[in-house]
C-alpha cells in the first residue's frame, strides 16, 4: 500500500537462395547433393528453432499434465537492503523482428509460465519500457511491479475481480478502511470519499493499492488521452506505481535504494522479503530457469 511521504529523491523524468536443381544423371552425385541439401536444412530448421523456441510457447493447456509447471515463490529471507531481485529478461520493444521475440510473444510465454494475467502483464512491460526511456537511471523492472502487484491484489484479482481489455478492474478494488484498526494505520479521510467511497476515512485503492492522498500527488495517466489517471486501471495503476518506486528509491539496481522504494509502499520487512521473493521468481521463470 502507496503512502504519500517527502520522495528521498526527484528522481523522474516518474531468405536463403532457392537451390538450383540437381542435373539428371551420374546417380550418385545426385544422391549426394540431395543429402548434403536435407542435412543443411535439417540444420537450418534446428537452428532457427533454437533461437526462436521462447517466441513460440506450447498452447496454454486447462488442466493436465500437459500445462505448464505450477508457478511457485519460494520465500527468501533477505536482508533489508543487503540485495535486489535477480535478473529478468529484459521487455522486447513492440517493433522487434524474428528471430528474436516479440513483445507479444514475450507476454503469451511469461505469462503462461507466470501467475500475472496477459492483460496485466502487459501493463507491467509497458510501464517497464516507459520508464527505461524517460527515466533509465531508475532501473525500473517489470518483475518488480509484478512482485508488487501480486502483493497487493494478486494482480488486479482480489474479490473475485479481474482486470478487463480495457485495463479497467471488472469491479473497484477498495482495500480495508484506514481506520487505526489492528494492522492498519488511522488514516482520515482526504478527498471526500472521492475514490473509495467513505467519507471518514481513506481506504488503498485499484490493483496497486493506492491510497488516496497519495494517488492524487503521483497518478499518472498512461494513455496521455487528458483524461484524470484512475486507480482502477492496470496501465494508469501500473505506470504510477513505478513513477513512485523510482522516486521513493532512485537508482532500483542499488540495493539499498530498491528497498527504498518498495518499503514506501509499505515499511515492513516481511512485505518488502514478499516483493523480493516475487519479484526474483518472475525473473527466473522469464530466463526459463525451474522449467
Amino acid at each position: 500500500m502507496a503512502y504519500s511521504t517527502p520522495p528521498r529523491s526527484p528522481a523522474e523524468s516518474p531468405s536463403t537462395p532457392r537451390p538450383r536443381p540437381p542435373r539428371r544423371g551420374r546417380g550418385g552425385e545426385l544422391f549426394g547433393k540431395v543429402f548434403l541439401i536435407a542435412l543443411v536444412l535439417a540444420l537450418g530448421a534446428g537452428a532457427i528453432y533454437a533461437v526462436n523456441w521462447l517466441s513460440h510457447p506450447a498452447p496454454p493447456a486447462p488442466s493436465g499434465p500437459s500445462g505448464p509447471p505450477p508457478f511457485e515463490v519460494p520465500p527468501l529471507g533477505v536482508a533489508r537492503g543487503s540485495a535486489i531481485p535477480g535478473p529478468a529478461t529484459p521487455v522486447p520493444a513492440a517493433q522487434t523482428k524474428v528471430p528474436q521475440e516479440n513483445f507479444q510473444g514475450w507476454i503469451k510465454r511469461v505469462s503462461y509460465y507466470t501467475d500475472v494475467p496477459e492483460r496485466v502483464l502487459v501493463a507491467y512491460a509497458n510501464a517497464d519500457l516507459a520508464y527505461q526511456a524517460k527515466n533509465p537511471a531508475c532501473h525500473l523492472t517489470w518483475a518488480t511491479l509484478a512482485g508488487v502487484g501480486r502483493v497487493e491484489s494478486k494482480h488486479g484479482r482480489y474479490g473475485g475481480a479481474t482486470v478487463l481489455d480495457s485495463g479497467e478492474e471488472s469491479k473497484p478494488i477498495i482495500g480495508p478502511a484506514l481506520d487505526g484498526s489492528p494492522g492498519f494505520l488511522a488514516v482520515p479521510d482526504t478527498d471526500k470519499g472521492a475514490l473509495d467511497g467513505d467519507t471518514k476515512w481513506d481506504h488503498a485503492v485499484g490493483p496497486m493499492q493506492f491510497a488516496p492522498a497519495t494517488w492524487h500527488r503521483w497518478g499518472v495517466r498512461a494513455s496521455g488521452d487528458g483524461k484524470a489517471p484512475d486507480p482502477q486501471n492496470i496501465d494508469d495503476a501500473a505506470m504510477t506505481a513505478g513513477r513512485y518506486l523510482c522516486a521513493m528509491g532512485g537508482d532500483l539496481a542499488v540495493p539499498k535504494d530498491w528497498w527504498d522504494g518498495v518499503l514506501a509502499y509499505n515499511n515492513s520487512t516481511a512485505y518488502g522479503q514478499e516483493v523480493f521473493s516475487n519479484a526474483d521468481a518472475y525473473g527466473k521463470v522469464s530466463l526459463g530457469q525451474g522449467l
